[in-house]
């Protein structure tokens, strides 16, 4: 990423003086329509976006990045963001968390005010690249989880397709032959977790797979697991698409009489902590939620400076099966 584009250089780009590019950016009078369009065309086509350094926010000196995430109540979220606050720490860089209650409405309310807080932004996103890019304005990005072709961003690439291998291969292994899942029912198409489970279940030759969808909630798990044995009784097992619907799905069981793995086996995905401390101890498929948080910081401190990225292959975070009790 080169040299930060400024209002000098925008003003050079629409023929204007710098006066005249404040002017039309902050949408001040005394400036006609055409000249308006010129300056705004010129900030789009060079990525500007206007200094927050210049409204006086913070010291000049300072680094700030803003983290979008969707669900702070998610310890995996939890977990991402605290090693992005660790990694940042360590920097004396600032981070501004953004909680967009994993609605697409709140994450457009947040894009219209990131711009003017910080010098870049990480995390997760559903809106498409072109919206991302137009809120954005040139604004450095690092997202998490998800491919990017816009140059100005970068991405931290998960792969979990080896542990859901290796989850089911775990089970096949445990003699079991009827294993549903439980996937995200927030999502329009099936979740690429979903793809991996039932790829994994192809390539041993087992039944057609049997998927609910869950809430991602305890109680979301809870509910989704009484209805998918209620509708396949012969399930031996479950695959979860993460962890927080695993433990509903552990909390199910209980209830239903199920001992946890004799008559039900359960395997979700993260990895997280809090698994440790439900009984039985919970079986995943893990990620090192540090990491990612560190590494999305990491590229986009070197975004902001101008530095040379960090290489693709040194951005993703592959998953591995962490077996504990419950699997």
């Amino acid at each position: 990423m080169g040299k930060r584009v400024t209002i000098n250089d925008v003003a050079r780009v629409a023929g204007v003086s710098r006066q005249t590019v404040s002017r039309a950016l902050n949408d001040k009078g005394e400036i006609d329509a055409g000249t308006k369009q010129r300056v705004l065309d010129a900030a789009k086509e060079l990525g500007y976006r206007p200094s927050r350094f210049a409204r006086g926010l913070v010291r000049q000196d300072s680094t700030t990045i803003g983290l979008v995430i969707p669900d702070l109540l998610n310890p995996f979220f939890t977990e991402v963001a605290a090693g992005a606050l660790e990694a940042a720490r360590a920097h004396g860089w600032h981070v501004i968390v953004y909680d967009t209650a994993d609605s697409i409405t709140e994450e457009r309310g947040t894009l219209e005010v990131v711009a003017s807080q910080v010098d870049a932004v990480v995390g997760y996103f559903s809106l498409d690249e072109s919206e991302l890019d137009r809120h954005l304005g040139g604004m450095p990005a690092v997202l998490i989880g998800r491919d990017h072709h816009e140059p100005r961003f970068s991405s931290i690439r998960i792969d979990g397709e080896q542990g859901v291998h290796a989850a089911i291969d775990h089970l096949v292994a445990g003699g079991h032959r009827r294993i549903g899942m439980l996937d995200h029912a927030g999502r329009a198409d099936p979740s690429l977790r979903r793809d991996w489970f039932e790829a994994a279940m192809t390539r041993h030759g087992l039944l057609a797979p049997v998927v609910g969808n869950a809430v991602q909630s305890v109680d979301g798990g809870a509910e989704a697991l009484h209805q998918l044995l209620a509708e396949h009784s012969d399930l031996t097992a479950v695959f979860t698409y993460n962890d927080v619907i695993a433990m509903g799905a552990l909390k199910a069981a209980r209830r239903l009489g199920k001992a946890v793995p004799k008559d039900l086996a359960v395997i979700g995905f993260d990895g997280l902590q809090l698994g440790t401390v439900v009984d039985p101890a919970l079986t995943s498929v893990a990620l090192d939620t540090r990491r990612i948080g560190t590494l999305a910081i990491e590229q986009a401190g070197r975004l902001v400076a101008g530095d040379t990225p960090l290489p693709t292959e040194e951005l993703q975070v592959s998953a591995v099966l962490l077996v504990r009790e419950s699997a």
